[in-house]
């Protein structure tokens, strides 16, 4: 199986199942092909609460520790729910397992920037060449002193990565036909052809990714594992209780608690503020790489921000994101993607930012 970030699959087929294994869930859509837009056919959603109460209990790390019996437990009692027609399917990366960045060459034909790869692959990637898959794709041009640069998206995962989500699909009677960086198929559901230079915050139970787009390209990447998580954390430290009072009371409150839930948003501060420190460095970092010269779209900084991920349903954090940044945070729905009935609406309203990565996937052969 080719890595095939970028690249079409050989013989399409009419349906495709798009999971993303998150830290402590997956999610799950099956998508067929439509006249206009994709069509959603069926979808799921589990999620492992045991991390709740024993920290060590996730399904994935970003210690790069693979729970492969958990996973498969999850997956095969989710397809017995769902019990999808298709078995081709298109899984997600947690970026924290890609190795990603983006290279300035001076533009040359094609044949030489493929020759070249190999070398300048040697200079990013921290492991021999032969234990990793790599693809790369040129997403833009500048001009730096009076030289025409191309830019490079170089994209790698190990071989032992792969194999691994191999085995993992064969054991729950699924065929692995492709793998993407999660931060690519949230950027195709969200931000798709999109010339506005966007920022992607993904707030997970575990970590959270935080990607910045512009003209439909990833031209940044980074991950924390501050998450939603650490908001429930130091709730239940603040106020000496369980982790799953914690987290009922986040979700209920968020930070718009006032009386005596007022506290609620104050305990969360410190771990909501280390996010937006690591926001805020993508931010300076991506700025200061590109300054005003990106091609693509002419733009001078970030115009706006994208949350995602169930912690973007914390309430008031919109809002808060807004004041600290000065950019307007905006709702972009990953299901306006597809074609669904219509009797699903206030259901996907609630589910939809859980979504972002599965549907990105899912889409990924139809667009």
């Amino acid at each position: 199986m080719a890595l095939g970030f970028f690249s079409s699959l050989f013989g399409k087929n009419d349906r495709y199942l798009g999971i993303d294994i998150g830290t402590t869930s997956i999610k799950l859509v099956e998508v067929e092909r439509g006249k206009g837009l994709p069509v959603l056919k069926n979808y799921g959603m589990l999620e492992s609460y045991g991390y709740l109460e024993r920290s060590n209990e996730v399904i994935q790390a970003s210690s790069l520790k693979f729970y492969e019996k958990e996973v498969v437990a999850l997956l095969n009692y989710l397809l017995s729910r769902m019990k999808p027609r298709s078995h081709q399917v298109i899984a997600s990366l947690p970026s924290f397992l890609v190795f990603n960045t983006i290279l300035e060459l001076p533009l040359m034909s094609q044949e030489d920037t493929v020759k070249s790869m190999g070398y300048q692959a040697r200079q990013y990637i921290p492991l021999p060449l032969t234990d990793v898959t790599l693809d790369w794709l040129k997403v833009g041009e500048r001009e730096i002193n009076g030289i025409r640069f191309q830019q490079i998206f170089l994209i790698a995962v190990t071989n032992e990565h792969v194999e691994r989500y191999k085995s993992l699909f064969k054991k729950v009677g699924l065929k692995l036909v492709a793998l993407e960086s999660e931060s690519l198929a949230s950027i195709r559901s969200l931000a798709l052809k999109d010339a506005v230079p966007t920022l992607i915050v993904d707030i997970g139970a575990r970590s959270t990714n935080i990607a910045i787009t512009e003209g439909g390209y990833l031209r940044f990447n980074s991950q924390t594992d501050f998450a939603s998580f650490s908001l429930s954390q130091s709730i239940a430290q603040g106020l000496n209780i369980t982790i799953s009072r914690a987290e009922e009371m986040k979700r209920r409150h968020g930070l718009l608690g006032t009386g005596g839930d007022y506290e609620l948003s104050t305990l969360m501060m410190s771990s909501l503020d280390a996010i937006l420190s690591e926001i805020g460095r993508a931010m300076n970092e991506y700025e200061a790489r590109y300054g005003n010269t990106l091609a693509v779209s002419g733009k001078r900084r970030l115009e706006r921000i994208i949350l995602t991920g169930g912690g973007a349903k914390l309430r008031g954090i919109e809002k808060y994101i807004e004041e600290q940044f000065g950019l307007p945070v905006v709702k972009v729905n990953p299901f306006s993607r597809l074609l669904f009935d219509e009797q699903m609406g206030p259901i996907i309203e609630e589910i939809n930012s859980y979504f972002s990565v599965a549907i990105g996937l899912g889409i990924r052969q139809f667009l």
